[in-house]
């Protein structure tokens, strides 16, 4: 398992902001952290489980996407965690 750095974490942030656009950004990413990958496990941490679920659900093909191509590794999975159970 590997810590994300500041920068890759605001990588992924900014790309993903790119396509999910400001409205949507602001509503369900605001305070979400790009944590850690494990093997194509990219974890995630985001403000609540309601947006953790809707991130999961909508987002996740995107977001693995965008890490696969910042970090260079495959992601097939990513898991978004609710700031509560991290």
């Amino acid at each position: 398992m590997r810590k994300l750095s500041l920068v890759e974490d605001q990588a992924i942030q900014a790309r993903i902001a790119y396509i999910a656009g400001a409205e949507i950004f602001d509503r369900l990413f605001a305070g979400i952290r790009f944590d850690e990958i494990d093997g194509n496990l990219l974890f995630a941490i985001a403000s609540d489980e309601d947006c953790a679920a809707e991130i999961e659900d909508e987002f996740s093909h995107q977001l693995g996407v965008v890490a696969t191509h910042i970090l260079a590794q495959s992601v097939d999975v990513v898991v978004v965690l609710p700031k509560v159970l991290q």
